[in-house]
């Protein structure tokens, strides 16, 4: 059978010249070419088949043609792009240097100046990006290449199209759209991704080449994804105490967990290093580069206080510090005790904001693993009805079926107060489920229940665990839960069960 390699040179032959591998990751594999007709090298970048069909020919070129519409000086730009014997491909400027990611591995830690000039270089190709509605979705050292001292950011456009292809699709072939080292919480969960997204991963990866290693680490991605969602960044002048205060605090801006708490876009955000992207124009080597200077920008303590959430101002720090000394000074003083109400709201996560978690099949061989999905799906948009709820869709859950987090890990990564748990099992002839309200602030159990009903009677476990669970809740709420219909359901038992199979089958391939 015929390599890539093999494939591609057939149909190229007459426009490049293959000459070797320059390296694979886990979206494409690159090659070193010749361009024939303009006689010069040219790197060739592959899409891996799975990740191809995924995404599929229609919105390969879509996502191609936006990437290639960016001019910049900072971005990697694209020559050509198409399809060969179902090989997509796109095709660069082959760069005379390394990237980020080498450095980092030979040095560790970068001088401060080159580390911020990268990421001020790398932020200013995100803002012409994000200017023209591109957002690039991976941003991580192995997609910045650094030529002549300049950062040059690659892969354009086809984290995107990935993102927006068959995610689940994906997750079975092993591959995932980001990095789970750079992403950002939402990013990791599914949701809708802007340009805050990027700066949160130009925030890790200055981060890094501060301190010569990501903020976080952990032994699997979901424990990483949990950890993004969950801690506190880490502070990056404990490790090198020569890092300016302001560049931490840049840091921790881009880092924020909510997306309304980051600077918004790449001017805010270099503003925070306390370089504004006023820019001037050099050239080398017949490249244009962009040089930063400082700005006359606002003033540095107003960017934060407009930009940095308070409690991590350094002001608010002491502020804190200074509270907690009144309250346990009055505290002592006046014998106050903790107050029932105020335990509830330990946490502060909504509990009107649920995810329902797949049930556990506990069924002899998995036979029931259809009902299990088709209940817990079912009762997804049953709840999602209820004007008060937010209830968090089946994309944003599926990543936490048989997940190893605890209930509270899996609470603060998703940001819900309440999670709907349970299991299906035989008993004799019928079907029994367990369900339980537990609580997403400390994992504690709230309520639960359990149904029994014959199998054959799939229909009625359906309808009578949508009206169990509402029931839980107007216990555990103190009001009245009012479920509607569920529109478009068929009324045959069978019809549904074979519904169920099939996407059971689907999932599972």
């Amino acid at each position: 059978m015929a390599t890539t390699e093999e494939r591609l040179q057939a149909g190229l032959d007459d426009r490049y010249l293959f000459e070797k591998e320059l390296g694979r990751g886990g979206m494409a594999v690159v090659y070193l070419a010749r361009d024939v007709k303009h006689d010069r090298q040219v790197a060739i970048k592959v899409l891996h088949p799975e990740l191809a069909a995924s995404i599929g020919a229609e919105r390969f070129e879509r996502e191609i043609k936006l990437a290639a519409k960016l001019s910049h000086p900072h971005i990697l730009g694209l020559y050509d792009s198409g399809e060969i014997d179902g090989l997509f491909f796109y095709v660069m400027p082959f760069v005379q240097g390394e990237a980020l990611r080498d450095r980092l591995d030979r040095e560790g830690q970068l001088p401060i100046e080159d580390a911020i000039q990268i990421t001020l270089e790398v932020a200013d190709a995100l803002g012409h990006a994000h200017k023209h509605g591109v957002v690039h979705r991976d941003i991580k050292p192995e997609n910045v290449l650094l030529s002549e001292g300049h950062a040059l950011v690659a892969d354009f456009g086809i984290a995107s199209a990935a993102k927006d292809s068959n995610a689940q699709k994906l997750t079975q072939t092993g591959m995932a759209v980001g990095t789970p080292v750079y992403m950002s919480p939402e990013q990791s969960v599914g949701e809708t991704v802007g340009p805050t997204a990027d700066l949160y991963s130009l925030g890790c990866m200055l981060y890094e080449m501060l301190a010569g290693e990501p903020p976080f680490t952990a032994k699997n991605a979901m424990a990483l994804m949990a950890r993004h969602a969950m801690e506190a960044v880490p502070s990056v002048r404990i490790v090198r105490n020569t890092v300016p205060e302001e560049i931490e605090d840049a840091i921790f801006a881009a880092m924020a967990k909510s997306p309304a708490d980051r600077p918004q876009n790449a001017a805010q955000f270099s503003e925070l290093l306390g370089i504004g992207l006023a820019t001037t124009s050099t050239f080398r080597s017949g490249s244009r580069h962009t040089t930063a200077r400082r700005a006359a920008t606002q003033s540095y303590a107003a960017l934060r206080a407009r930009h940095l959430p308070w409690w991590r101002q350094r002001a608010g720090m002491a502020a804190i510090g200074g509270a907690a000394v009144v309250a346990l000074s009055l505290g002592w003083f006046f014998g106050v005790r903790e107050s029932g109400p105020a335990a509830v709201v330990a946490g502060g996560l909504d509990r009107n904001r649920i995810a329902v978690l797949y049930f556990e099949d506990r069924s002899p061989g998995g036979e029931l693993g259809y009902l299990a999905d088709g209940l817990t799906e079912a009762l997804m948009l049953n709840l999602g009805q209820v004007a008060e709820f937010t209830v968090i869709s089946k994309g944003g859950v599926e990543p936490f079926r048989s997940s190893p987090l605890g209930v509270d890990s899996i609470a603060q990564v998703l940001g819900v107060g309440t999670l709907v748990s349970g299991h299906i099992e035989h008993v004799g002839d019928k079907v029994r489920v367990n369900v339980e309200l537990l609580d997403g602030n400390s994992g504690s159990s709230l309520s639960r229940t359990s149904l029994e009903q014959p199998l054959v009677a799939a229909l009625g476990v359906r309808d009578s665990l949508a009206l169990e669970v509402a029931r839980l809740f107007q216990g555990v709420l103190g009001k009245e839960i009012r479920l509607k219909e569920l529109q478009g359901q068929t009324a045959s038992v069978e019809a549904w069960s074979l519904v169920q199979r099939a996407e059971k089958l689907r999932k599972t391939g």
